[in-house]
């Protein structure tokens, strides 16, 4: 029984348990091939839509799976278990449906979101810019109106899934001298002249889920915009509270996977005549990371649970967001450290745990704007 089972219904159980059994067939065999070839996850996104998962942060009106905040959580979690570069491209998109879903109107909604509920259609979201990462603020790429039109032009950078996607949720200023409440949103869709995909980013992992720079020099119909002139901050800093808890639960899940790495390879690796898991430094060590897990699992769902209670959460997924993905990254580095030299290889996946772990105390808010969210919600 899972530690979180009585938060869910026994529908969101079978998901899970269908879930955990395509994460183990379908997402695990492949994971280290996907990594080391860098190709990005076309393959693992089209069988995971078959789940569910593609709408799974949607409801059943607009295709999705309609489960509880506690379920997808844990949904995430799976996936980031079988595959660190499948969940990225996964959350990426479920950025831009939530997106949609928080400030587009219903016309938008249904030009876009069944689709991608279904995964015919893949989502991107395109806030950071050269210049303007930890504070949208900064962003340059501007929308001057002309007539029903707009022409936006700009360039985004590490934007996941941004040249292999059917639709980009795009963040632009319209107003610059209003600050935040100068920027909106819209929905730029593929193939759109003057979208122009950059380069991939080299990264060090999550190789399979690739960034790109986008340049923007474009003109799309004012029914392209979602909500109104100047909510597109506001839109997005909701989406990522949403997406703050989704890296929690990212991390939660290559977490679990190394723990359980680590505890097998105790007990099976036999020194002395005994095996390693006998040693109290051993045991100490795996009572520790159990603890870290515990802990962050527990902010995470307390996140979970203020998003399905429809309380503004912005604190706790900040705690959860921080809390796990610094907690993950030490318990994988001390799963690798138990292994010995075998850990440092890539006949394990910890190494590769490891490397996609790092991204997560930078995307998405680094470790360091979380603490100044939290700070400052404790201070005021």
């Amino acid at each position: 029984m899972n530690t979180f089972d009585h938060l869910l219904t026994s529908e969101e159980r079978q998901f899970l348990d269908m879930l955990e059994r395509f994460a183990n067939e379908v997402l695990v065999p492949q994971a280290a091939a996907t990594d080391a070839s860098g190709a990005f996850v076309h393959e693992q996104l089209a069988t995971l839509a078959e789940t569910g998962m593609m709408g799974a942060n949607l409801p059943e009106r607009w295709g999705g799976a309609d489960i509880s905040a506690h379920a997808l959580f844990e949904a995430v979690a799976i996936v980031a278990g079988g595959c660190g570069s499948t969940v990225s491209a996964l959350t990426a998109h479920y950025l831009a449906t939530d997106s949609l879903l928080i400030g587009g109107d219903d016309a938008l909604r249904e030009r876009f979101l069944p689709a991608a509920a279904e995964g015919r259609m893949l989502g991107a979201f395109a806030l950071t810019e050269p210049n303007a990462g930890s504070d949208p603020a900064d962003m340059r790429t501007k929308a001057v109106r002309d007539g029903e039109n707009w022409h936006i032009k700009g360039k985004k950078c590490f934007i996941s899934n941004g040249g292999v996607a059917d639709f980009i949720v795009l963040y632009c200023v319209t107003d610059p001298d209003a600050g935040h409440r100068g920027i909106s949103a819209f929905v730029v869709e593929k193939g759109t002249p003057g979208l122009v995909p950059g380069r991939v980013e080299q990264t060090m992992g999550l190789r399979g889920g690739h960034v790109w720079e986008l340049d923007i020099d474009i003109v799309l119909p004012d029914t392209n915009r979602l909500g109104a002139e100047g909510t597109g901050f506001r839109t997005a800093m909701k989406v990522l509270d949403n997406g703050r808890t989704e890296v929690a639960a990212m991390a939660v899940g290559i977490a679990r996977a190394a723990l359980r790495t680590a505890s097998d390879w105790a007990k099976s690796r036999m020194i002395g005549g005994a095996p390693l898991s006998d040693r109290q430094g051993i045991q100490w060590m795996l009572a520790d990371m159990a603890t870290e897990l515990s802990a962050a699992e527990l902010l995470g769902h307390e996140a979970a649970r203020q998003r399905q209670a429809g309380e503004r959460f912005t604190t706790a997924a900040s705690k959860a967001k921080l809390f796990a993905s610094e907690a993950a990254g030490r318990i994988a580095d001390n799963a690798l450290q138990i292994h010995g030299g075998y850990g440092f290889t890539r006949d394990f996946p910890l190494e590769r745990h490891l490397r996609d772990l790092r991204i997560m105390r930078i995307y998405e808010g680094s470790s360091e704007i979380q603490r100044n969210i939290i700070a400052g919600r404790l201070l005021a």
